[in-house]
């Protein structure tokens, strides 16, 4: 019996939408679902969730949880990831309260900037313990990384990991039909190229029936950014650099130096944009969860629509070698010419029963590949630091960030640092 099993499986609603796909795909049928998670109440809900799903969808797989992450791994021939190592509460928390007290403001913090860093250091170790199991248990399985920092941690994976990796992420996916809803534009029939790198992937073209339709977004965008709207970081970067980037607004507010500045506060206003998002998100959910429980886990007749996740696509493209195209994370092998080839890029990718195979790209436009450069920088200092233990690449990496530079002396982001070392504890042991 072929596997899949899910790392991070109390991520309920995540784990309904990619194994509830799969339950549904015929290509998947017969196949057993694993699921792990350290919080085993919560491990528990997602195996009850998925088994009310698979008797309402007819399915033919096994749901089982188990509680020993080898047993889980062993024989699998795909691994999805979905984990957030130190939560909300502590580890989300000090990622922002720290920062705030040297003046430096964010809005998610999960990529790069000083939040993203501490988010890599403290989940760098846990991937690196999954990289040795899948070594040892299943050492042919496919490993789909779901969790932020995407670009570092796949990367981690596929160069220090050992492991067949590909990072996914909606953002390419939602890129065209978002814009064209927010402009009024209609998104049937449109061809869009886009590359670049996670979370700051370009719309490199867009075109209907041979005619480049970006004279006509950016007139839209000019005219759209009279007034405010949930997208304004996005517009000005296309109107001044020229591309659309495929993340959203307010993450890419704190990917440049340009929008979060004490010395200008009015630009926050002026770019609309919510600084300490992502807590505010974080205690939705959390207060959310009780009725979500409710009616996702306790639902006997639940019912679930095929997603638009990749996961279940490219399982079920390996499996049929039916040709399927997605948008991947994966290393730079010479993909994309003028970003570095240590780094991990977001490319178009051919996936069939040979695998995934990325597509070569070239030289993105010298502009975009500076940008992308800037986080590229602080993505590679941060993986030093990982992997090698030593605290000044995390000071390294915190400098080279575009806006945490823009904002702090070098002493204060040292002394921030060492603040956030330090509170982190447990999570960070090797650097104390």
């Amino acid at each position: 019996m072929s596997k899949i099993t899910f790392l991070g499986a109390g991520s309920t609603v995540f784990a309904k939408n990619v194994l509830g796909d799969c339950l549904l795909t015929p290509a998947l049928q017969g196949f057993e679902i694993a699921l792990f998670d350290i919080d085993h109440e919560r491990l528990q809900d997602s195996a009850n969730m998925l088994n009310n799903i698979k008797k309402t969808g007819g399915s033919t797989s096994t749901v089982k949880a188990y509680t020993d992450r080898k047993e889980a791994l062993r024989g699998a021939k795909y691994v999805v990831n979905a984990i957030q190592v130190g939560g909300y509460d502590p580890c989300t928390i000090t990622d922002f309260e720290i920062p705030k007290k040297y003046g430096l403001r964010q809005t998610i913090a999960d990529t790069v900037g000083i939040g993203g860093i501490f988010r890599n250091l403290r989940t760098i170790p846990v991937m690196l313990d999954f990289a040795a199991d899948i070594r040892e248990v299943c050492p042919d399985a496919l490993f789909l990384n779901y969790t932020n920092p995407m670009a570092v941690l796949t990367n981690v994976m596929n160069t220090y990991g050992g492991v067949r990796t590909v990072g996914l992420c909606h953002s390419v996916q939602v890129c065209i039909p978002e814009l064209f809803k927010s402009l009024g534009m209609e998104k049937e029939g449109v061809k869009a190229k886009i590359a670049g790198i996670n979370h700051m992937a370009w719309l490199l073209e867009v075109t209907k029936d041979g005619v480049d339709l970006y004279p006509e977004i950016k007139k839209r965008a000019a005219e759209k950014q009279k007034e405010k709207h949930p997208d304004m970081v996005r517009f000005e970067m296309m109107l001044k650099f020229g591309h659309y980037i495929t993340e959203s607004s307010e993450h890419n507010a704190e990917y440049h130096p340009y929008f979060i500045k004490r010395n200008y506060p009015e630009l926050v206003d002026r770019f609309n944009i919510p600084l300490d998002e992502y807590p505010r998100r974080c205690i939705e959910q959390i207060s959310r969860w009780k009725q979500m429980r409710e009616d996702l886990v306790n639902d006997t007749n639940l019912k679930h629509e095929r997603s638009h996740e990749y996961a279940s696509y490219i399982f079920e493209a390996i499996e049929t070698d039916n040709p399927y195209k997605i948008g991947g994370n994966v290393m730079n092998t010479g993909l994309i010419t003028n970003l570095p080839r240590e780094a991990c890029v977001e490319v178009p990718c051919l996936v069939d029963r040979n695998g995934v195979t990325p597509t070569y790209v070239g030289d993105l436009p010298p502009q975009l590949a500076a940008l992308n450069r800037t986080n590229i920088n602080t993505q590679l200092l941060t993986i030093e630091a990982a992997i090698t233990g030593k605290r000044e690449h995390i000071y390294h990496a915190a400098m080279l960030d575009p806006h945490t530079a823009a904002e702090l002396s070098m002493d204060d982001i040292v002394a921030m640092c060492d603040d956030l070392i330090e509170a982190h504890g447990k999570w960070l042991p090797e650097y104390h």
